[in-house]
């Protein structure tokens, strides 16, 4: 409206003399108040603890890969008055409001076969106000979820020879029930020829439709789905007391041929997690692992399974990247932390009430360092290869300077401020990664505190026995708080454990440091290195652009300048995102021409010469630097006990 005032006003004006005045009978009319307003919606009924009324029934079809659409139908039983229907908005295991209600498209609602009319609430675009008429006993519901076909914004979950069904993204649920209390008949049609790994338990399967046993919501969306062309089922736990599975879906029919050796790796797996935790809380796990390239990737837990993604050649690359190998460790691991034991501010009655995340750095930060720990226990990794990764862990945040403005305890906030936002200057953000990794190293710093106070008798795994090795067979959430934590470490050893934490993880300003002591007390010491390792050099595979610790940045593609460090030599030089690196000193620029820079200038007076560019304009930099190439390495101090060796090894029993 006030456009369109504003256009018929320079009209007029353009009609008339200079600084004529509008005569009293041409002056513009007020715009008539509205007539009428969208009627009140009443609010949206808060959970409660009672049982929703019938079952919903919902088949979803995965069939339409040329437009990459999935396409729901569900009946729900009614009754005459108004309803809510609500769309999934905080996603568990994303620890924010990421259900993507912008990809749900044509929303139809029908009862005894006329359409019933829908308003979306005013405030919460996740939520849809019906009026039921009398003599409608149920309604059927249909809607499109349009997944995306590249990775810009939201993941890849079709492909032509796969699919990712997260159930949660495909339904509408009634609101004012706690999702515990209400119960879903989930069917699916799939692509002729196509299987599927899912932890959900299948009633029967007629040509190309799935149909399963009816299920709570909460335990639905916690059951996701990999169907896909080329699929393979592993038993990785022959004669368990409960079926522990890997479902392999492929882009290729090879890319899910995995060797005897693999399995035996993640045989070993299951056995060192029940060595560690001596629980078990599902009564099936399934392992959900895309081998793509097509599909977006994907490391996201859940309590009977978890959806992972690997390169295609995973299973027949000889070293393949040890963050892929760690993954399943990881997500393992959630079942017990995070799904089994959660945070109990992370316990809410329905995916539509606001999560806090702030106990992160146990959900995520103690199931990172289990996950490290685990990936050599059982023989993904090597000892050796989970030293060079705690190396490059310890050397980012002894060098974090982020921390001087934000303790780690607010990066728990992340996603809540923007999940896994990207910006120009993460050194200074500090972001996710930080209640994962930074928190790996406080767990460590607890670990070998243990171990040396009581001259090796316990540790932090006698901790995951009692805090997650309880109630064997029980899969039922059961919340925990900050006192619980540090009820259960005083348990294991009797120390102010809660001074222990709460210093590390509000350590904040220009003297705060990273935890780095666990490292030293375990018999290793973090130094910088001019020279790597062939093993150091696969571990880190951007190592030869990697000027991080010294000139303060990383080249990328085409020598862009990336990962400028807040406060580092090429951040006092003035450069930050958007530069290109044109010539070093004489030479035309290369990675391996600036790593012949700096070793030269080691030691000496001569500075590093850059010529860069950004747009049409060049500038040359002068760098005074003269301490060489450094790299993060852990060596041994010697004379002490060796307890990475200790923690790294497999548990007998």
């Amino acid at each position: 409206m006030i456009r369109t005032a504003a256009l018929a006003l320079l009209l007029t004006s353009a009609a008339l003399p200079a600084l004529a005045q509008v005569p009293a009978s041409q002056a513009a009319t007020p715009l008539p108040a509205p007539t009428s307003l969208p009627r009140a919606l009443p609010p949206i009924p808060a959970p409660q603890d009672r049982d929703y009324p019938g079952v919903i029934g919902i088949r979803v079809d995965l069939t339409d890969l040329d437009h990459k659409v999935i396409r729901t139908r569900q009946t729900i039983p009614v009754s005459a008055g108004h309803l809510v229907l609500q769309y999934p908005k905080f996603i568990p295991g994303n620890h924010a409001d990421t259900g993507p209600i912008q990809l749900v498209s044509g929303v139809t609602v029908t009862g005894n076969g006329q359409r019933i009319e829908w308003v979306r609430d005013t405030v919460d675009p996740h939520a849809f106000h019906l009026d039921i008429p009398a003599g409608v006993s149920s309604i059927e519901v249909a809607f499109e979820w349009l997944t995306q076909p590249d990775n810009a914004v939201w993941r890849v979950v079709m492909t032509p020879e796969m699919v990712n069904l997260q159930w949660e993204k495909a339904l509408l649920y009634p609101a004012g029930y706690n999702h515990s209390r209400i119960t879903f008949a989930p069917s699916v049609v799939l692509p002729t020829g196509w299987n599927y790994g899912v932890a959900l338990d299948t009633v029967s399967r007629e040509g190309d439709v799935a149909t399963f046993a009816p299920i709570s919501l909460e335990h639905l969306a916690d059951s996701p789905m990999f169907a896909g062309k080329h699929y393979r089922r592993v038993d990785i736990d022959p004669g368990g007391r409960s079926p522990v599975h890997l479902n392999l879906v492929g882009d290729t029919a090879a890319s899910v041929n995995i060797t005897p050796e693999w399995v035996a790796r993640y045989e070993s797996l299951v056995d060192q997690a029940d060595r560690l935790f001596g629980a078990r809380h599902f009564d099936r796990y399934e392992f959900l692992l895309g081998l793509t390239s097509k599909m977006g990737g994907i490391g996201l837990e859940h309590h009977r399974s978890s959806e992972n993604t690997a390169a295609p050649n995973y299973f027949s690359t000889a070293n393949p990247a040890y963050g892929a190998r760690g993954l399943l460790p990881h997500e393992y691991v959630h079942s017990w932390n995070g799904k089994f034991r959660r945070p109990s501010d992370e316990y809410v009655q329905n995916f539509n009430v606001p999560t806090q995340n702030t106990l992160m750095w146990v959900y995520e930060g103690q199931t990172e360092y289990w996950g490290d720990v685990l990936t050599p226990r059982s023989g993904l990794g090597t000892v050796e290869e989970a030293i060079v990764n705690l190396a490059e862990v310890a050397g980012f945040y002894d060098n974090q300077p982020g921390r001087q403005w934000r303790a780690l305890q607010d990066t728990t906030n992340h996603n809540l401020l923007g999940y896994r936002t990207t910006n120009p200057w993460s050194s200074w953000m500090r972001g996710t990664g930080d209640y994962y990794r930074e928190a790996l190293l406080i767990w460590l710093d607890a670990d070998t505190l243990i171990r040396e106070a009581t001259s090796e008798r316990k540790s932090l795994d006698d901790f995951a026995r009692a805090f997650y090795g309880v109630e064997d067979g029980v899969w039922e959430a059961r919340p925990y708080t900050f006192e619980d934590v540090v009820s259960h470490l005083n348990a294991v050893h009797p120390h102010d454990w809660a001074t222990f934490l709460r210093t590390r993880l509000d350590a904040v300003g220009p003297d705060a440091e990273a935890p780095l002591a666990g490292i030293e007390r375990a018999g290793w010491r973090l130094t910088y290195v001019d020279e790597l390792t062939p093993l150091e050099k696969r571990m880190n595979g951007g190592w030869a652009t990697d000027f991080q610790y010294s000139l303060g940045f990383s080249l990328g593609a085409g020598n862009r300048i990336g990962g400028v460090v807040w406060g580092g030599l090429a951040f006092e030089q003035g450069l930050g995102a958007g530069w290109e690196l044109i010539a070093v000193g004489d030479r035309v620029a290369s990675a391996e021409a600036l790593r012949d820079a700096v070793t030269a200038a080691k030691g000496g007076t001569d500075p590093i010469v850059l010529v860069l560019k950004r747009g049409d304009e060049f500038r040359t930099l002068s760098f005074a630097y003269h301490d060489g190439l450094r790299y993060p390495r852990l060596v041994r101090i010697e004379g002490t006990r060796d307890r990475l060796a200790d923690i790294f090894a497999p548990r007998r029993r």
